[in-house]
């Protein structure tokens, strides 16, 4: 996470080019035209596409070894990866190994894998593995080895993000405190770098024969973080270096890494730059509501932007690299003085929006919460009594992110899940496609009254982009909406008739999309995935709230057309289909001219959300639950999990649907079936938990809180978190558990609801978690602390939150302080049990 905020205006385009049309069929005009609209008010967005493609050119990058033993290559160029020559355009999402228990690596690899996620990028933190001077630590929650082949027999590939420095929020940046000690850091200095040589040594050991070259996951290496040092023996001078050195240690990768903001020292063709941008700002110094920040406008300017710097000579060598993201924020760390709660949306809107600026590798930090480990010599979080400048919690790296610090699949997980699959499916038809940017443009991040699209595009064929969402701020709805979009055949105008565009709505609409013959002119729906089964497609569509789906497709293509609902028409040398209700059952059945069928399935918001895409019976369906969902259906016998909170029922509906039901850990209860999808329930054995507590201590009196040190960039101190002798004004309660809490659950949450400024879990005197409290109850998973044959206690402490605290809560409610001028209640303590259904995906047919 940066240190920094600066919010940066765009206005032209240098991380793609243009050149000639290859391969496109132009149109005519009056294919294109405009029906009659209700205009007075009309929003009429122009986007000029019609410039003739350029190929891109050869990437100025001196690669690793780029070929595995198997044949495949991995390669790039100055727009988009390619795997064995053909674009790719993958999704990759943080989870850092040594912050989560290793005995649920494999069930959370999966769980980002049925999300979508095709590379697993995880921080190498220095301090967990050599604490104390070589004395390595590479066992249990930090053996890197297993991690990465963990990965690896999922399918997944990884990014090692090795430092030496880090950052990731953990106490000195991932250095050990005897490396601060014995002289200078993050330079060309002759002990330094003996140390850090015998630390890329020990990595490169660690994953020796896993590396690409060698047919494992490793697919890159990052070097330092947020690097922008420059004198002598700094700057490019010393990544080339640190390059060197690593792959001396032997990794030996097709790419090298480094986030490209803060001003960074890149090497021209040395390392890939690597940029991001984040929903919010913690580590800011106001106490108010922030401005707008710049990740929900495009970045038609440049790629880095967002709240993170860039310098000129950055912005020029943008041109001929690609745009490729690694810490585009799937949500926030909240600091001791700025707790901002992020929502769903706040992070899936980032998505058209990164995509339509050029994004060509979509990354996610954080994509999976943690928990620091424990130090043997100290704790590992950041904080401002180690000269960082901001306070984290102790233990909990949940981060807001789509997998919480304990596996929680979290309403963005979903929401990111529609246009990661749309990336899985379409991404190579994207990648080779150039941004085009609207005629009218906002003029900074918080105005609000030009449209936010963009489209992108090769010839006559592309997707438009709009985001209408911005954190924090209600947007104008556009009425009567139109994208006139002038393309190299033409003139296309999406929709035909106008539509509103509501606030909050953000999409990727298709046009020109050829499907088997037949070419889709344009939908009003978002493309989400595919399914390939018999030799014929299912392509599936989600409607965008509050815009009804249309779909229009050349005449010239279609032999026959079906839909299951609304009105079809012929106009123009078009087949329109309008008014169609969406859900799993909707469907427009297509033949091409040359026989072929196509299968279109419109799903509502909620239905795409919740749906999975998982072999079952030998072919490819969707599962689409509301339950937590991850499956291996690799193994043998292939099988699919289910959880779900709080209650022991089970829904789920599996389209197409399968000759029998799949065999299960439950008894299964047939609901519903159609020739489209079949619908089944099963019920859990119940369990009433008895959560014993007890109050053993009133809270004190918090003592005022102190403010920290300024920073170069933050002019002014922040709120200090308390120390632990402030804890010992903490109010207490003992919670005792029985020994069988555990038994048929796969997880036991305690969820605890308070008004106070820390909250602590702890037993016999370890602390096990803590929260900063935000306004939301705070959800803990128990089954990693629990020991299953004996009763549990823990202790919960609640540090009293001052009225005259100098901290910014985005709170849901105000709070009622009382007369003493501190709170510190608790309003109750609830067991959450999570329920678990296992399918057997393999015996279904």
């Amino acid at each position: 996470m940066p240190p920094s905020r600066q919010s940066m205006i765009n206005d032209s385009w240098p991380c793609g080019g243009w050149a000639r049309v290859v391969g496109r069929a132009v149109l005519p005009l009056a294919l294109f035209a405009a029906l009659p609209s209700h205009a007075q008010s009309a929003t009429r967005i122009r986007i000029d596409a019609s410039q003739p493609f350029a190929d891109p050119a050869p990437a100025h990058y001196d690669f690793g070894s780029a070929t595995s033993p198997s044949g495949s290559v991995l390669g790039v160029n100055s727009r988009y990866l390619t795997l064995d020559g053909k674009p790719w355009l993958p999704v990759m999402g943080e989870f850092h190994f040594s912050r989560y228990p290793r005995s649920q690596w494999e069930e959370e690899i999966l769980k980002m894998k049925a999300g979508g996620v095709n590379i697993v990028a995880t921080y190498v933190f220095w301090i967990h593995h050599e604490e104390i001077e070589g004395q390595f630590d590479w066992k249990d929650e930090r053996d890197l080895r297993a991690f990465a082949q963990l990965c690896g027999r999922h399918g997944m590939y990884v990014l090692a993000r090795i430092g030496p420095w880090a950052h990731g929020e953990v106490r000195n940046g991932g250095f050990p405190d005897w490396v601060l000690k014995a002289g200078p850091t993050r330079v060309n200095d002759p002990v330094y770098l003996t140390e850090v040589r015998a630390w890329f040594s020990q990595v490169g050991e660690q994953l020796k024969g896993l590396l690409w070259k060698d047919g494992g996951p490793v697919v890159g290496i990052q070097l330092e973080n947020e690097y922008a040092l420059r004198g002598p023996g700094a700057g490019e001078e010393h990544i080339l270096t640190l390059k060197k050195m690593a792959i001396e240690s032997g990794l030996d990768v097709p790419l090298y890494a480094e986030t490209g903001w803060d001003n960074a020292a890149v090497p021209e063709g040395a390392v890939l730059p690597f940029y991001g941008g984040y929903p919010d700002a913690p580590w800011d110094g106001s106490l108010n509501k922030l401005p707008a920040e710049e990740v929900y406008a495009f970045r038609f300017g440049n790629c880095v932007a967002a709240n993170l710097k860039a310098s000129a000579a950055q912005l020029s060598a943008a041109a001929t690299r690609p745009f490729f993201t690694t810490e585009l924020g799937g949500g926030n760390e909240v600091t001791y003085h700025r707790r901002p709660v992020i929502e769903p949306d706040d992070i899936a809107a980032m998505f058209p929006v990164m995509l339509g600026s050029g994004v060509n590798l979509y990354g996610t930090y954080m994509f999976h919460g943690g928990e620091n480990p424990d130090g043997t010599l100290t704790t590992l979080q950041e904080s401002q009594a180690t000269g960082y400048p901001n306070d984290v919690p102790v233990k909990s790296y949940d981060f807001q992110a789509p997998l919480s610090e304990f596996g929680e699949e979290r309403a963005s997980f979903r929401k990111m899940k529609v246009f990661q699959y749309f990336l899985n499916d379409f991404g190579a038809d994207l990648a080779p496609m150039v941004v085009h940017a609207p005629d009218a443009l906002p003029q900074a991040p918080d105005d609000f009254t030009a449209p936010r699209a963009s489209v992108r595009s090769k010839g006559d064929s592309g997707f438009i982009f709009m985001n209408n969402y911005v954190r924090g701020y209600a947007l104008p709805s556009r009425p009567a909406a139109q994208f006139e979009i002038q393309l190299p055949g033409g003139t296309l105008m999406v929709p035909r008739r106008p539509v509103d565009i509501p606030s909050g709505a953000y999409f990727i609409w298709p046009f020109n999309l050829r499907v088997d013959g037949i070419n889709l002119r344009y939908s009003t729906a978002q493309l989400f995935t595919r399914l390939r089964n018999a030799g014929s497609d299912t392509l599936y569509f989600t409607a965008v709230r509050g815009i009804a789906p249309e779909f229009v497709f050349d005449r010239a293509g279609v032999r026959t057309v079906h839909a299951s609902s609304g009105e079809t028409t012929n106009d123009s040398g078009a087949v329109s289909i309008g008014g169609l209700k969406p859900g799993v059952e909707s469907a427009i059945d297509l033949v091409s001219t040359a026989g072929e069928s196509v299968r279109i399935v419109v799903l509502t918001a909620e239905e795409a959300e919740d749906a999975w895409k998982v072999k079952i019976g030998g072919a490819d369906r969707l599962l689409i639950t509301a339950q937590d969902f991850f499956a291996d259906t690799d193994a043998a016998p292939g099988r699919i999990w289910l959880q779900s909170r709080g209650t022991p029922q089970f829904t789920f509906t599996i389209t197409p649907p399968p000759a029998t039901a799949p065999a299960s850990s439950l008894p299964l209860t047939e609901t519903a079936a159609s020739p489209g999808a079949a619908s089944f329930t099963a019920q859990a054995r119940p369990r009433n938990l008895d959560l014993k507590y007890l109050q053993t201590q009133a809270a004190g009196t918090a003592p005022p809180v102190e403010l920290g040190p300024a920073q170069a960039w933050r002019p002014h101190g922040v709120a200090q978190a308390p120390t632990e002798a402030v804890f010992s004004q903490a109010a207490r309660w003992s919670l005792t558990l029985p020994p069988d809490s555990m038994d048929d659950l796969s997880e036991l949450f305690v969820e605890v609801n308070y008004q106070g400024d820390v909250a602590r879990l702890s037993a016999g005197h370890k602390l096990l978690d803590d929260d900063f409290y935000t306004g939301h109850p705070w959800l803990v998973g128990l089954s990693r602390f629990l020991r299953p044959q004996s009763a549990n206690t823990f202790e919960l402490s609640i540090l009293p939150l001052r009225k005259d605290a100098p901290v910014y809560i985005e709170l849901p409610r105000p709070i009622g302080f009382p007369s003493r001028g501190q709170v510190d209640r608790l309003d109750g303590l609830t067991l959450v049990p999570e329920y678990q259904l296992i399918l057997n995906s393999s015996a279904a047919k």
